[in-house]
């Protein structure tokens, strides 16, 4: 069931987007000759007016055809005023626009119903796991103050306890060579107490085996729609900084493929409905930023070269759009190979760890 739930959640978002280029179009004008879910060839379609509707047999993508995308296509009398590049720059604009904006409109309303359900971090301990290091000595209820005498918040503490490593090579489930001093407050009182951690192979890390209990948030409506937007500022300047950074081996090997967006969607629904949402507002957020990228086949690319064509008062000639797209079409290329190559990684290698 993961599996259909999964391929559904990735054709909805691509219904969606496409969905808004089509309504822009029909909204301003133009003629839309064709409107699929996957790519040719169609195995399943009927045409509705002056629209074909269809599915294709290759689930990459989707597209929205407009009439007179190429400025140099021929077209009769009765179909020209209303193709692409006989629009007016602002119209162009709107309809290409329109697909990235349903993108950030979906993310954005699963973050905000999700956001109702939020809670914040503490640094009282909650559950403690049966066995383990913090099974001895910590209870529910404490609060951790310090580790070896830092302080600060989960991400703090986490670092001060990996500190303490397994003498010779880490091995799962080995002791660390030194205890980490753990402040807490209990009753009332600050105790210290001294801690071995032990390295789990799964997190890469030394851990004394214990989750922070949360509080929950309940935000009013405006708290909900921020607590929204800067879920996804967070999302957008991380995808815009691992792009940015292609050619960084680091960097590049935090980039994921559709093969990957795909798993890791499935794992998260037999997982988590919670957590499958988030993931699928983050996928959709991102398609809306990659897609906004200037150049083309991309959407941004349209954008672009349609505000050159406002500023320098005539069209673009059609041969250096179609240079430039070239340029774009390779870079397009790198990205998804470079998806794919890591995808295929963490497939064959240890996963993609949602759990």
């Amino acid at each position: 069931m993961s599996w259909v739930l999964a391929f559904a959640g990735f054709a909805v978002l691509i219904i969606l987007h496409e969905f808004g280029h089509f309504v822009a179009a029909k909204a301003t004008g133009m003629r839309v000759e064709r409107f699929y879910l996957f790519f040719p060839p169609a195995i399943a379609k009927m045409k509705r007016g002056e629209t074909e509707y269809g599915i294709g047999a290759i689930p990459l993508g989707g597209f929205v055809k407009i009439t007179g995308m190429n400025p140099d296509e021929e077209l009769p009398p009765d179909v020209a005023p209303r193709a692409y590049y006989h629009q007016p720059v602002w119209k162009r604009i709107v309809t290409i626009a329109a697909g990235p904006a349903m993108n950030l409109l979906i993310a954005f309303l699963i973050l905000f119903f999700l956001a109702f359900g939020v809670s914040e971090p503490t640094q009282d301990v909650g559950e403690i796991e049966p066995g383990s290091p913090a099974s001895k000595q910590l209870q529910p209820g404490d609060h951790i103050v310090a580790v070896d005498g830092a302080r600060g918040d989960q991400v703090d503490l986490a670092r001060a306890v990996n500190r303490h490593k397994c003498e010779g090579e880490a091995t799962d489930g080995c002791k660390a060579a030194t205890p980490a001093r753990v402040a807490i407050e209990r009753d009332g009182r600050e105790q210290l107490l001294r801690i071995t951690p032990e390295y789990d192979a799964d997190l890469d890390r030394s851990r004394l085996g214990f989750t922070y209990a949360t509080n929950p948030v309940n935000p009013s409506v405006p708290g909900a729609a921020r607590i929204s937007v800067d879920f996804m500022w967070q999302v957008t300047s991380a995808t815009v900084s691992v792009i940015a950074r292609l050619f960084d081996p680091d960097q590049r090997e935090q980039i994921s493929g559709v093969v990957g967006g795909y798993e890791t969607t499935r794992q998260a629904i037999e997982f988590d409905a919670r957590r499958a949402l988030t993931l699928i507002a983050i996928i959709s957020l991102s398609l809306a930023v990659i897609n906004l990228f200037p150049f083309l086949p991309l959407d941004g690319g349209h954008i672009l070269w349609s505000l050159v064509e406002k500023v320098r008062g005539k069209p673009v000639p059609f041969s250096v759009m179609e240079r430039a797209g070239a340029v774009g079409f390779i870079l397009v290329l790198i990205l998804f190979l470079v998806g794919l190559s890591n995808d295929i990684d963490r497939l064959s290698g240890e996963g993609f760890n949602v759990r």
